[in-house]
């Protein structure tokens, strides 16, 4: 409650709405009362709109069949809540896939890149830079890892990470290069990354997939142990698996898969893109497991909408020398700006300690939930990391449902929804999800 009070007071103080100015130009739509709730559509205005450009028709005209969408266009964001064209309003449980950690168009965020885009937004890494330093020190200072690389989104951190993780088998481990990763685990859409990623239906597009990852049952040490091989550099794993289905581990496991790790010499990778940055109740997931990695990456929620991933480890494993990695956009000073202004937010403010209480809340009123539809089998998760699962395959059939009333899920498998809010969220907004949920629920036959 104490967070969602400071962001809008936040929003109230520094005059967050003329940062809307341009959107309401393009979008005429007249956005009215506290919070811009319920506003009223200028009709004729909006129908000329309409009648010039459709975006969903415009969008399969010009843009590739790979991405399957809800049908609704969404023209701005404000906190938990976002707008479509038609000035409805939505409260968003998906979060921008568990990137928006301080909701839409956080003052001190667009304050942060509106300041940095009138100083310099691209230098490349020939130059240093003063955002990217100061990111990388706030990083290192609030984590038990030594040395950072920055990068433009979490496919590409994974990707460094295994990098640095083969060159640190080249020179260490007598060449060794093959990744270990786990079943239902996503790492990114990249080829290599597909093949890290143990789900077939990503794989199997793309066959023959790139060598060096073997996909193992997770949550099973011994599955890692009977993988491991002199070929082996480096176990890769998430924490808990978000894209497989919010599948959390037994509580012992990340630190029998640490000791495995260091009684064979090799290399722990955490993937925390989508549990780092205080998504699960701590600054970093693996805090609450009693380990440290060797590398981590990080990216989602780190710049609070603006894209940036970022590779962080230990100083005897950061291996690289000049020229053996590198990215054009990685670290720029625009991205580096939000990604400083969301940590020191994160950091100063306790989001993280908001997200584990307001998180708590949620699994309680979705196990309400639970008690009363026998269809509802689980809820499980950790912080605002939370998924439900259903008896049958109604999912998307509940997402759409909660769509037509005002909120914003996301199907993480036929029979699975999940929940990745932003962490300023309030347990009022829980209660209005809930309830929504709750109407959903009952009209499912």
């Amino acid at each position: 409650m104490v967070v969602a009070q400071q962001y809008r007071q936040l929003v109230k103080d520094r005059e967050c709405e003329r940062g809307f100015a341009s959107i309401k130009k393009t979008f005429p739509l007249s956005f009215e009362g506290e919070g811009d709730k319920g506003g009223e559509v200028d009709k004729q205005s909006h129908n000329r709109v309409r009648k010039m450009s459709n975006w969903q028709e415009l969008e399969h005209k010009y843009f590739m069949n790979a991405v399957e969408r809800i049908p609704v266009t969404l023209v701005r964001g404000q906190g938990a809540r976002v707008w479509d064209e038609d000035g409805r309003e939505y409260l968003d449980f998906v979060g921008g896939w568990a990137v928006n950690s301080l909701g839409h168009c956080h003052p001190v965020v667009a304050e942060a890149v509106a300041e940095q885009a009138h100083t310099l937004i691209q230098a490349s890494n020939q130059f240093y830079t003063i955002p990217q330093v100061r990111l990388a020190e706030l990083l290192v200072q609030n984590s038990r890892l030594d040395k950072v690389f920055f990068c433009n989104s979490g496919a590409e951190a994974n990707e460094g990470a295994v990098k640095l993780a083969r060159r640190y088998g080249k020179l260490r481990l007598n060449g060794a290069y093959e990744v270990i990763t786990t079943i239902n685990s996503f790492h990114g859409r990249t080829l290599a990354m597909v093949a890290a990623t143990g789900q077939p239906k990503f794989q199997q597009p793309y066959a023959p997939l790139p060598a060096g990852f073997i996909n193992v049952e997770y949550d099973n040490v011994d599955a890692i142990k009977s993988a491991t091989t002199k070929q082996t550099c480096a176990v890769m794993l998430e924490l808990i698996q978000g894209e497989g289905g919010v599948n959390l581990p037994d509580d012992n496991y990340l630190a029998a898969v640490r000791a495995w790790c260091d009684q064979m010499g090799i290399l722990l990778i955490l993937d925390e893109i989508q549990t780092g940055l205080g998504r699960t109740g701590t600054l970093f997931a693996y805090e609450q497991y009693g380990i440290e990695p060797d590398i981590m990456t990080l990216a989602k929620g780190l710049a609070s909408g603006i894209p940036i991933g970022a590779i962080l480890a230990k100083e005897r494993v950061s291996v690289f020398t000049p020229g053996e990695h590198g990215s054009t956009f990685g670290g720029n000073p625009l991205a580096c700006a939000a990604g400083y202004a969301t940590l020191k937010f994160i950091i100063d403010n306790d989001i993280a300690g908001n997200a584990k209480k307001v998180g708590q809340y949620l699994v309680t009123r979705l196990e309400g939930l639970r008690q009363k539809f026998p269809f509802i089998t689980d809820v499980r998760g950790r912080g605002l990391l939370v998924a439900m699962e259903f008896s049958t395959d109604i999912a998307q059939s509940v997402v759409m449902a909660c769509l037509d009333r005002g909120l914003l899920v996301n199907r993480v498998k036929p029979n699975a929804v999940r929940f990745m809010p932003p962490l300023i969220i309030s347990n009022d907004e829980v209660d209005e999800a809930i309830g929504i949920l709750d109407r959903v629920l009952s009209s499912i036959d």
